[in-house]
């Protein structure tokens, strides 16, 4: 059996009390003592953090990148307004539906997240943009949190307060300590919030920022 990847929050993980599993190649944490039921009610009345680094960053680049696409992802990448993310699915040539992704217009370049289950064979999926000119660069420096809930304003706003300003899927690139932050106001919860992609060397520090505000608490995969 191949060796669990580890998050570089997963020391973080360990000292909080999370029960760590094994999941999608990952040793990810499934819950904190809190226990998932009281994890899930938190996240809907306050704001709750997740790590999941686990899932695949991916920077695309070249003349006509969106055209190119559009070619995997039956979707308006071209329309796509910068700064502006959305939501789209990789599709086979019979039409079935190899994954779900998001997609975001950063001006020079495509930035999508993908799932962790399928990140290799996302990424090999995305290599065939290669013959167009398409440069497919895989972000393996930067960790990925998701905070999520109705007061995950309020808490993120205290240390980046360009976030207050953000629309529902809208990505900026904003500082935090020095670090850039990429920032989307998104997320898979169904609640407001916002997933941070964070150097892998800061995201401890950031996380454990978060984590001391009051609304924030660790939530597993539960």
């Amino acid at each position: 059996m191949a060796e669990l990847k580890r998050s570089p929050l997963y020391d973080l993980h360990l000292s909080l009390g999370g029960k760590m599993v094994p999941f999608a190649g990952w040793d990810m944490p499934v819950q904190y003592p809190m226990g998932v039921l009281n994890e899930h009610l938190h996240t809907r009345a306050h704001a709750g953090l997740f790590d999941v680094s686990h899932m695949g960053q991916v920077i695309l680049r070249g003349v006509g990148v969106a055209a190119a696409l559009e070619t995997l992802v039956p979707a308006d990448v071209a329309g796509l307004p910068e700064g502006r993310q959305r939501y789209g699915l990789f599709t086979a040539l019979d039409g079935g539906v190899l994954d779900d992704l998001m997609f975001a217009n950063k001006g020079d370049h495509l930035y999508l997240v993908v799932n962790a289950a399928c990140v290799d064979q996302d990424i090999a999926h995305l290599r065939g943009l290669e013959a167009l000119g398409i440069s497919v660069q895989p972000v393996t420096d930067r960790a990925l949190l998701a905070l999520q809930g109705p007061e995950a304003e309020t808490a993120l706003a205290r240390l980046v307060p360009g976030v207050a300003a953000m629309r529902f899927m809208d990505v900026a690139e904003l500082d935090w300590s020095g670090v850039t932050l990429w920032i989307s106001r998104s997320g898979y919860t169904g609640e407001d919030g916002f997933e941070i992609s964070v150097p892998s060397g800061q995201v401890a520090a950031l996380a454990q920022a978060l984590l001391d505000q009051p609304e924030v608490a660790p939530i597993g995969l539960g």
